[in-house]
Order: C-alpha cells, then structure tokens, then sequence
C-alpha cells in the first residue's frame, strides 16, 4: 500500500469511528469522504477531502496540494459525475460539476480566506485549481 493510500485509510477509519471528526491537519475543518467510480477500471474510490458548505451543495477543490497535476479522484468525477459523499454520519448522493467564472472565484477566494494552505497549494503550481460543485440528488 502506497504511503497515501495509508495516509487517507487512516483518516477514513478515524472520519467513520468519529460521525465525521478527526484530529491531526484536519482537526476542526469540514471534511467529507467522496465516493467516486474509476473513470477507466469501474473500481470504487473513497477519498477524504475539505470541504465548503454551499447551503445544500457542496464545493471540494482539486488542489492536490499544489501538484502539477489533478487528483485521479477529479478525473474519476469527470467520466462518472453522480457520486456520494459521507458528511458527518450521513451518505448524500450528488452529481459533480466543474465551476467555473465569478461563482468559482467567489468560492475559491473565500477557501483560501478561511484555510490559507488553499493559497499555498495555489503558489505551488501552474495550473488553476478546480472547484467542484456536488449538487445534491
């Protein structure tokens, strides 16, 4: 098991054994587990990430901690938008989108006012950093 799939496993256990709260670098923030599918092998995919309650809709932020790259999780919602996602100790269904313009900036900026390592992943590559609106189902 790759060192973050270990990482992201023990998060996962501590997000399900707590109704959604976890300490260490999450301590405090909202965090959601999001289900995607596999965009090439179909597999099941659970992903710890923060999260910005949009008052029924949910913004996630492929940030990848300022890698060069996506997150394979973006790439998983792209192909298979309806996706679930654990918040506290309820499963939601959603479908994804990628937003873009003045609602994108407006939840970006606020995201990196609240947790400014938002704005550290954004100095650290080239490319803009998705948001991902999940709309409920």
């Amino acid at each position: 098991m790759s060192e973050v799939n270990d990482w992201n496993r023990k998060i996962i256990e501590e997000f399900r054994a707590n109704a959604g709260k976890v300490g260490g670098n999450f301590a405090g923030a909202p965090l959601l587990l999001l289900h995607t599918v596999g965009a090439r092998s179909g597999h099941p995919h659970v992903n710890p990430l923060m999260y910005q309650d949009l008052g029924g809709p949910v913004a996630v932020f492929a940030s990848k901690a300022g890698a060069p790259s996506n997150p394979d999780w973006y790439h998983n919602l792209l192909a298979n938008p309806e996706v679930s996602a654990e918040i506290g100790s309820e499963t939601r269904r959603f479908r994804a989108r990628v937003a873009a313009g003045d609602e994108r900036d407006h939840i970006w900026e606020k995201q990196k006012r609240d947790y400014p390592g938002f704005a550290d992943y954004e100095a650290k590559t080239d490319r803009e950093i998705p948001v991902v609106i999940l709309d409920p189902l």
